[in-house]
């Protein structure tokens, strides 16, 4: 969403010139918003959200600027990030979480940290109340409910969906324990763009139902002697995407499925960190038969 746009509706402060800005603000939401506007229609309520800097606040070059609207307060910072040396745009993505959010979380530090050169602009839940869902809150987070279920009324539809990604400018889709089919509406949107993370070797152990506990259960019932977190796009199935990147996990002997699923956890946790690295510095490449691979960043005559 354009910062300034937004700021002009509600403060008399002459906007930021500067496109790279980033706003802590709040504002109301509207059931009668345009399709542009689809994100805030959930409720008449305020909700207020900060879009988290990838650096520290130490290296901030800039100044706050506060004013009021109708009692309620509006502020933005405005500062400039470092692209890379490359010239790289600044990506924004958007999470989807459906519980406690490790991986989310994992995400959201590295990004804060300047590891991957992107921001989290969005996340989106099938559950309000999820260990995701409270994280993103606390941090300030704008929080998106989607689908509607009759557990969760609130929730918002495909098309809504895709109007609210595209009004948060959001570059890249990221599923982080959700557990929703996404719809084609967002598929058809977001080609090639839209990344998941599975506990296990794909395509071994995947498709509807296999998730979490279950699967590490069904890895060690089975006798398989390795396994893995693989990240994958996604498409209209459960777990059926062209996959990106793979680690390997030994299954030991006297494994439990919480001992494996903690070592595949740490696993899920550095992988998934390293290919939205390498995803936000374009180093995704599509070979002529479809298959994405990753340029390495130290020799891009190298591939994995």
């Amino acid at each position: 969403m354009d910062a300034q746009r937004l700021l002009s509706g509600f403060c008399s402060t002459p906007p930021i010139q500067n496109t790279k800005t980033q706003v802590f603000v709040k504002f109301p939401l509207s059931s009668s918003s345009s399709s542009s506007s689809a994100s805030f229609a959930q409720s008449q309520k305020w909700v207020s959200f900060k879009a988290c800097p990838s650096i520290s606040q130490s290296a901030l070059s800039g100044k706050v600027f506060q004013c009021r609207n109708s009692g309620e307060r509006i502020e933005f910072l405005a500062y400039d990030k470092e692209d890379l040396g490359s010239g790289i745009r600044q990506k924004k993505l958007a999470v989807f979480v459906s519980g406690g959010g490790s991986n989310f979380r994992s995400i959201h530090e590295a990004c804060l940290r300047g590891s991957i050169h992107g921001d989290i602009v969005v996340v989106v839940t099938s559950k309000q109340g999820c260990g995701g869902a409270d994280y993103a809150r606390d941090k300030g987070l704008p929080v998106i409910l989607f689908p509607k279920t009759k557990l969760e009324a609130d929730g918002i539809s495909p098309a809504d969906l895709v109007a609210t990604l595209r009004s948060f400018e959001v570059d890249f889709v990221l599923l982080a324990g959700y557990l929703k089919l996404i719809p084609a509406e967002l598929i058809q949107a977001y080609p090639r763009s839209i990344l998941n993370i599975h506990p296990s070797l794909l395509p071994a152990f995947g498709g509807k139902g296999n998730y979490g506990m279950k699967v590490h259960k069904a890895v060690i019932a089975s006798g398989a002697r390795y396994t893995g977190p693989t990240i994958h796009f996604v498409d209209e199935h459960y777990d059926t995407g062209r996959i990106l990147a793979q680690r390997v996990v030994p299954v030991l002997a006297k494994d439990t499925a919480e001992e494996l699923a903690a070592r595949v956890l740490r696993e899920e946790h550095r992988i998934y960190v390293e290919v939205i690295t390498a995803l936000c510095e374009d180093r995704v490449i599509w070979r002529e038969d479809g298959v994405p691979i990753i340029r390495s960043k130290e020799n891009p005559n190298e591939y994995s």
